[in-house]
């Protein structure tokens, strides 16, 4: 099992990361791979898992041990294959997707693409309370207050699909829209349209 690759990141596309190893290029699917734009040319060291298929092996790719940690985590639920864990980590921040597990937020984990509802129900049912060590939830205010954000950010990006927007130009701004706390859905609409005309 190959555990982490340090190298110089060579090359970035949509979905992957190249790192040169001593002349070899290692291939690594990562969630979303223009978070390591800055380091591009650079030495970089990144967590990864090996998957093994009949007809391939895959290097998925992690910031972090806990990214790693909780990718393998989901695709021990039934129904979450590894190109299903990367996109739930590459359309939430890991705090929040384990909130929502916490707090049986299924209409949050159905935003996810390939989760329905009885998908939503076996990550509930499998990682409850097996999360938690990976983030202080808090309680009281601190909980429900992640849970009116988790919904504001639903209807807003339910409103932006309305509107004709595409699912992946939706995520390219969500990382902005989630720095915008106790925002209510119109006020995160607003931002999004405007981000939607800078780009």
């Amino acid at each position: 099992m190959i555990a982490y690759i340090r190298g110089k990141l060579s090359f970035i596309s949509e979905e992957t990361v190249t790192i040169d190893v001593g002349g070899i290029g290692y291939e690594v699917f990562c969630a979303n791979p223009y978070k390591f734009q800055s380091k591009l040319n650079t030495d970089i060291l990144i967590h990864t898992y090996q998957h093994v298929r009949e007809d391939a092996i895959i290097l998925f790719g992690f910031q972090t041990e806990d990214e790693k940690y909780l990718f393998t985590k989901l695709i021990s639920v039934s129904g979450i294959g590894p190109k299903s864990g990367l996109a739930i980590l590459a359309g939430a921040e890991p705090n929040e997707f384990i909130a929502a597990v916490e707090q049986e937020n299924e209409k949050f984990l159905t935003t996810f693409p390939g989760v329905g509802k009885k998908t939503a129900r076996q990550i509930i049912l499998d990682l409850k309370g097996k999360l938690s060590g990976l983030l202080v939830l808090g309680d009281g205010a601190a909980g429900e207050q992640s849970t009116i954000e988790f919904v504001a950010l639903q209807e807003a990006e339910e409103a932006l699909q309305t509107l004709g927007y595409g699912a992946k130009e939706i995520q390219s701004i969500m990382p902005e829209l989630r720095k915008m706390e106790n925002a209510k859905a119109d006020e995160l609409i607003r931002k999004a349209l405007s981000l939607f005309v800078k780009n």
